[in-house]
């Protein structure tokens, strides 16, 4: 696997719509059903990425993940402060800080190979632990679908230097 880029960003304030789901009950497909279609009507968008964003509940620990942890994804875009929301969505605000950015190359269906990597391999390894904040993908140029198994994407997972 790779080394990811170890990035600092401000905070970002996107706009879209979200669910809560898990992986044993997924509203994914859903959630960006309901989306794609009203995109069109979000103005002065930053760039034309797509953002796919996990909020978990204050304190969870990735270790104790499991398939029923129930989870907030939202599908949204990235807006400059103030700009106008559409009726029927919502803005959530991506504190700044420190991510880790991976690339997954592939189809949805081998996420969890990226997944393990990141949070089994790689984390433990690194002088880093995940933070608290939300943790999200990027949806670019690269991406060509969820069942493309040529398509990418950059997993932004937060992270702040280990406790000693």
């Amino acid at each position: 696997m790779q080394t990811p880029k170890i990035i600092e960003i401000p905070a970002k304030v996107l706009v879209g719509m979200s669910t809560i789901h898990s992986l044993v009950n997924r509203r994914t497909k859903e959630l960006w059903s309901s989306f794609m279609p009203r995109r069109g009507e979000i103005q002065n968008r930053v760039d034309e990425n797509l953002y796919s964003v996990q909020v978990y509940a204050p304190g969870f620990q990735m270790q104790d993940f499991r398939p029923t942890t129930e989870f907030r994804t939202w599908a949204a875009v990235e807006l400059p402060q103030n700009a106008s929301i559409p009726n029927g969505m919502d803005t959530i605000l991506l504190p700044g800080g420190l991510y880790a950015v991976f690339i997954h190359k592939g189809a949805v269906d081998s996420f969890h190979e990226t997944a393990s990597y990141i949070f089994e391999t790689w984390i433990p390894q690194s002088g880093y632990q995940v933070d608290d904040r939300p943790h999200f993908e990027i949806l670019g140029e690269l991406y060509l679908g969820p069942m493309n198994p040529a398509s990418q994407e950059e997993v932004w997972v937060p992270i702040k230097k280990k406790s000693q």
